[in-house]
């Protein structure tokens, strides 16, 4: 079913950061992170892992700053390649949706390919870090993987008590969401799932 080369490379320079994102929707789930943000790119990884995409990034920002505008601009690129990689989404399923459990902590993620940049996000952390990682940067990286991607996006935390735990639900349900969203439906081969034609 998948005849097309469903890769994409974007490189994004700014005077705050220069990103360059490799990924491959239909990989193995590798993933080669050099980001400068130890905990940023564990949860990454986890979409690498979880979503069986193959992703490559390196990224050199302002960390003297604050780590703001390298995970913001992380998600850019990446909803960017996102967006180049999934092509024109004909026999895609489209949806995806996922519920993981990491020991107290469970989140829900919801996906829709829809060609609609939309974020509803639903989730309160017991700290405001993790190590030294700023966990209201994830709400922004999502909303910039949202906006370049033109994906709609529900995130939402059922229960958890540990900010990590927490994190991590979230990215591995991002990666699983994707997975099912991205992969094709052999009943729909050569259609755009939309009954306006397009998406």
């Amino acid at each position: 079913m998948n005849t097309k080369d469903r890769t994409a490379h974007i490189q994004r320079k700014t005077k705050e950061t220069d990103i360059a994102v490799l990924m491959n929707l239909d990989g193995n789930g590798n993933s080669d992170l050099d980001i400068g943000l130890p905990f940023f790119e564990h949860m990454l990884e986890q979409i690498a892992r979880h979503g069986m995409v193959d992703l490559k990034i390196k990224a050199v920002g302002d960390l003297h700053i604050d780590a703001h505008h390298t995970v913001e601009d992380v998600g850019i690129t990446l909803g960017k390649a996102l967006s180049d990689a999934i092509g024109s989404k004909s026999g895609i399923v489209r949806y995806g949706h996922a519920y993981v459990p990491l020991d107290e902590a469970l989140s829900r993620v919801v996906i829709d390919f829809s060609g609609r940049p939309s974020l509803d996000y639903a989730v309160e952390y017991p700290r405001a870090r993790v190590g030294d990682f700023d966990v209201d940067l994830i709400r922004e990286f999502f909303q910039a993987v949202c906006n370049h991607a033109n994906i709609t996006l529900h995130i939402t935390n059922i229960s958890g008590r540990n900010a990590h735990h927490i994190a991590e639900t979230v990215f591995k349900a991002f990666g699983r969401a994707l997975r099912m969203a991205a992969s094709f439906d052999s009943r729909s081969e050569g259609t755009i799932p939309s009954t306006k034609g397009s998406l």
